[in-house]
């Protein structure tokens, strides 16, 4: 009988082949052809079944990743399937963007003991594209609807997530969002070659098809307060994400053709999505024929440099004040943005923005690394007299995001948010200082990760749970005295 598993001694790590640099670059299409179903099984197979799963506890789901590796490789792939979407409400969008080599792979047993990670990611991928495309993946069947009413404001992975489970137990609920489209970060942040944005709508669809409601272009405090959605639902979730930009307090900053990263993003796939872009089509958030400086040196950055290379840049480089080995984003993105043609400034820091009325240069430090800060990363310091000119026609801001004031935004003043802007909850119930109003997410945590905007969501929808059956509980109480 064929040994189904431990196959990596024998066979070498191998992953879906990327399309030819000079091909992909032209073009905003994922980067990676498909598994074939022989791949899918055989790269499967390596796994090796490890009594403690490395991958699984630092999975942020806890996702079941030997149990569905098995079954890919026995070809069992609607088991797969179904063991991957058990503790995931997003897997085919997990395995396209997660970094997993942070995560599950760079935690896989096999990895550190020299013969290459399984490819996770790939597989995950590939088992959830083929459960859409065999048609097993089916909308919410609600056994017994529920009156009480949840709202969620964010219509992000965390909202939808808990939107998703609060809807399995039957309740009613509603997603309240302020842009024309559900999906958040999903559908306007992350271009087109890590997730095309069909994996993103064939999702909201499936929630709508199981009677999850959308509220697009609604703004809480504006349309209503949060007193007033607080007033309609039995409970609240907010789960809006962190969307304001961190600014760079240098010289010139305030010249044009600086822009934060997300409205460079923003622009360039609402375009890819068939809209009428006003700045993209005049030409100022299009980096066609320009010298692009993009600042920051984590994923989003990643995701601003590579789209410049499509949009046709002259140049574009990448000032990061740390070296190569110290960056934040995945190490993946950074390898595939090198193929692409971006020019890496490692160790270098902006200085001043220079020009009259708009940039024209970045005037930048040479920085060198010395003792580790509290981060436990070694801390950049200028090198003195090593400043000199880059040449820039638009500069990207990729600083990281830090949280809207939502107190004020959502005319809630008696919300109560810590000293970094975030909410502040219970960590226990995930309630804030406003009995039924919830919080999870990256408003609660802090700019981070997809696959953890969606754990906190399924823990918010449990909490939640628990919190409307005792307000059950407490009402049968009060009528049966």
């Amino acid at each position: 009988m064929k040994k189904k598993m431990l196959q990596f001694v024998d066979l070498k790590q191998e992953t879906p082949e990327k399309r030819d640099t000079s091909v992909r670059k032209g073009d905003f299409n994922e980067i990676y052809n498909e598994f074939i179903k022989e791949k899918a099984g055989e790269q499967s197979s390596r796994c090796s079944q490890c009594g403690v799963p490395f991958c699984q506890i630092h999975c942020p789901l806890g996702n079941n990743i030997p149990d569905w590796l098995k079954l890919t490789a026995e070809g069992r792939l609607k088991e797969a399937y179904e063991t991957s979407q058990s503790t995931n409400n997003m897997p085919e969008v997990c395995g396209r963007i997660c970094p997993q080599d942070r995560l599950c792979e760079g935690n896989c047993v096999i990895e550190q003991s020299g013969h290459g990670t399984v490819t996770i990611g790939s597989i995950e991928k590939y088992i959830n594209d083929t459960a859409w495309e065999k048609g097993w993946v089916k909308p919410v069947r609600v056994k017994r609807e529920l009156k009480q009413s949840v709202g969620i404001i964010g219509a992000g992975p965390a909202g939808m997530a808990c939107a998703e489970e609060l809807r399995k137990s039957g309740y009613q609920v509603t997603i309240y969002d302020r842009y024309d489209r559900p999906g958040g970060l999903l559908i306007y942040g992350i271009p087109n070659f890590k997730l095309e944005k069909f994996v993103v709508e064939r999702r909201t669809k499936l929630l709508k098809d199981s009677g999850i409601k959308f509220v697009q272009n609604f703004e809480v405090g504006k349309d209503k307060t949060l007193s007033e959605l607080k007033n309609k639902h039995d409970a609240i979730l907010i789960a809006t994400g962190v969307y304001k930009a961190r600014e760079i307090e240098i010289p010139g900053h305030n010249l044009k053709n600086i822009y934060p990263a997300m409205e460079f993003l923003t622009a360039s796939n609402r375009k890819g999505l068939g809209d009428k872009v006003e700045l993209f089509d005049n030409g100022t958030l299009n980096a066609e024929g320009k010298n692009v400086v993009v600042i920051g040196g984590g994923d989003t950055a990643m995701d601003c440099v590579r789209t410049s290379i499509r949009q046709k840049a002259k140049s574009v480089k990448c000032l990061y004040r740390r070296d190569r080995e110290n960056m934040p984003g995945s190490a993946r993105e950074v390898g595939n943005a090198i193929e692409e043609g971006v020019d890496f400034v490692w160790l270098t820091s902006p200085k001043s923005f220079i020009g009259e009325t708009k940039v024209s240069a970045v005037e930048v430090n040479k920085m060198k690394l010395g003792d580790p800060d509290s981060s436990g990363r070694r801390r950049p310091e200028i090198e003195k007299g090593s400043n000199y000119n880059i040449p820039a026609d638009l500069v990207i801001k990729s600083l990281g995001f830090d949280p809207e004031d939502l107190p004020t935004l959502f005319n809630a003043p008696e919300l109560v948010i810590s000293k970094w802007g975030t909410i502040k909850i219970d960590l226990k119930t995930m309630q804030t200082n406003i009995d039924g109003v919830f919080a999870a997410g990256d408003i609660v945590r802090g700019a981070s990760l997809v696959v953890w905007a969606i754990r906190d969501g399924r823990d918010a929808a449990s909490q939640i749970e628990k919190y409307l059956q005792l307000k059950i509980d407490k009402n049968k109480s009060i009528e049966a005295a």
